[in-house]
């Protein structure tokens, strides 16, 4: 994992983690149209297969999937329970998704993440995510917990889950 300001790539992921900025950004291209990427997104039973690593089993306890709705999940693995919710600011199908996230271990921190959808043409759609936490050290603790690992893992199950939609 790098923090300066050179993106890494780690196969078709890009994250870039600025040194001493309090963002996270992400760029991921998938085989697949943006509305299957968009319903992947605010689909609770299709998000709940593809979220986080392979260790996690999530299940969601509220999801209203509008503009100003409110969603919540648990994600559990072998060590414990984590819970996660937020608001959704802004959903503008199959282009963009504005929304809240925190952490319930750590509820004084709450991100911004801006999530946007742009058509590549050929049935292939750029994901482009940009988290902003609340301090730098928020967002390196954040980063320090293995955001990276279950991002890769989560988008590799993503890719398998809309090639077999």
């Amino acid at each position: 994992m790098t923090t300066s300001d050179t993106a890494a790539d780690y196969s078709t992921l890009k994250l870039d983690v600025p040194e001493g900025v309090q963002t996270v950004s992400i760029t991921r291209d998938f085989a697949a149209t943006p509305d299957k990427v968009f319903r992947a997104h605010v689909d609770p039973e299709l998000f709940v297969k593809w979220c986080g690593p392979d260790s996690i089993t999530n299940t969601i306890r509220e999801w209203d999937a509008r503009t100003g709705g409110r969603w919540s999940y648990i994600a559990s693995d072998d060590r414990g329970e984590y819970g996660f919710f937020g608001s959704f600011h802004e959903l503008r199908e199959n282009e963009r998704i504005v929304q809240t996230f925190t952490y319930e271990g750590f509820p004084d921190g709450v991100n911004l993440e801006i999530l946007t959808l742009t058509d590549l043409g050929d049935g292939r759609t750029r994901l482009t995510s940009t988290s902003i936490f609340d301090s730098v050290e928020s967002r390196d603790g954040m980063v320090a917990s293995g955001m990276e690992h279950g991002i890769v893992e989560g988008y590799n199950k993503l890719d398998t889950l809309l090639n077999e939609a």
